[in-house]
């Protein structure tokens, strides 16, 4: 099946706060140099914070992890978990049509989408609310036919009940997941032929079912708040092999020049408060060597070069020279890509490179490790 990008596509993606703290948690789990082994974990958290996964979300990633554009591209198309166009705002039933599945009624029940929903799959219901896909199997055989709908499974579903889930979502309610008939998990329909014994001190519902009640996430798409529950290798003092950059936030985007005297106060060279953003100083055009590849800087692509030219930033030294007050300015004009300039740390990067030395980025985009064009 052919997989393209949605036609039409938002301006710009960026992670909440909260997501991007979790995304930077994620990365400490793999070696310093292997961040791109996060590339489905973070676009999986794009794709629960927009409901889809955009061309920006992709870039995002990408610019996040140093990786090609086209890389990332790679493997958004490749998984079926990624949906490439908007899904409904509520839910996107996932029903699932192979071989048990569709012995046990799968068809009727994407008639009962076609009917409540919309008459062909990935089209958004009227209202916007739903969308549905017939899929390829989900691996819950012994209760077909089902469906999943965000994180969890609708088994051992009925047209009646089918309807029902619909109605029921649209009304705000969030059902419980699992069997829709009455069984516990995968187990005899019937009820258990032995092992009885555990029947009387079982929860109420299977451990998966549990918790999804619990947490109430079935159709719930992650805001980050969860995110120190789902990073538990930083508990315990643990050891982790990425920079300080990575792990967390930095406090403030640029160091104070080391000559300063400890009690002199932070101001630009207009004598401006350090953290009142104040435009930098432009050039109408580069210098006549012509200007610097600023795609040497990790974070900056084709179009953000394309934006920082046309604000008159052609070369390093000029972005190396930013004070505080600089950088905010820069970062609330970056129409589409705000905060770029303190997340990648632009500044530090620039101060290299204008000194003729290396980063890490600009070596992989030498070697040809990095897309840039």
């Amino acid at each position: 099946m052919l997989r393209r990008l949605h036609h039409d596509q938002p301006e710009s993606f960026a992670f909440t706060p909260a997501n991007l703290e979790w995304a930077r948690a994620q990365l400490t789990k793999y070696p310093e140099g292997r961040e791109a082994s996060g590339v489905i974990p973070l676009l999986w958290r794009a794709q629960e914070q927009e409901g889809w996964l955009t061309k920006p979300a992709i870039e995002y990633v990408a610019d996040m992890l140093g990786m090609a554009y086209v890389r990332v591209l790679e493997v958004a198309t490749f998984y079926f978990m990624f949906q490439l166009q908007p899904v409904g705002s509520v839910a996107h039933f996932q029903i699932c049509g192979t071989l048990s599945c569709m012995i046990m009624g799968a068809e009727d029940l994407v008639a009962i989408a076609r009917e409540k929903i919309a008459p062909e799959p990935h089209m958004l219901s009227e209202d916007g609310r739903f969308s549905w896909e017939e899929v390829e199997c989900l691996g819950s055989c012994a209760n077909a036919p089902m469906a999943q709908v965000g994180k969890d499974f609708y088994e051992d579903l009925t047209t009646e009940g089918f309807a029902g889930l619909i109605d029921r979502l649209a009304a705000g309610e969030v059902p419980v997941p699992g069997p829709q008939n009455g069984r516990y998990g995968a187990e005899p329909l019937a009820g258990l032929s032995s092992l009885t014994e555990y029947e009387s001190g079982r929860t109420q519902y299977n451990a998966s079912v549990a918790l999804a009640t619990e947490l109430g996430d079935t159709i719930k798409r992650i805001d980050g708040s969860e995110a120190p529950a789902t990073t538990p290798w930083l508990a315990g003092g643990r050891k982790v092999h990425v920079s300080a950059k990575k792990a967390a936030p930095k406090p403030a985007p640029q160091k104070a020049p080391a000559k300063a005297p400890a009690t002199a106060p932070a101001t630009t060279p207009a004598g401006a408060p350090a953290g009142e953003a104040k435009k930098p100083r432009s050039l109408k055009a580069p210098r006549k060597a012509g200007a610097d590849d600023l795609k040497m800087i990790k974070g900056v692509g084709p179009k953000l070069e394309a934006l920082l030219h046309s604000l008159g930033f052609f070369h390093f030294d000029q972005i190396a020279k930013w004070t505080e007050a600089e950088v905010a300015w820069v970062d609330e004009n970056l129409t589409g890509f705000k905060g770029r300039v303190s997340r990648d740390d632009w500044v530090a990067q620039a101060r290299l490179l204008a000194a003729g030395e290396q980063t890490e980025f600009s070596k992989k985009v030498k070697d040809g490790d990095v897309y840039k064009t």
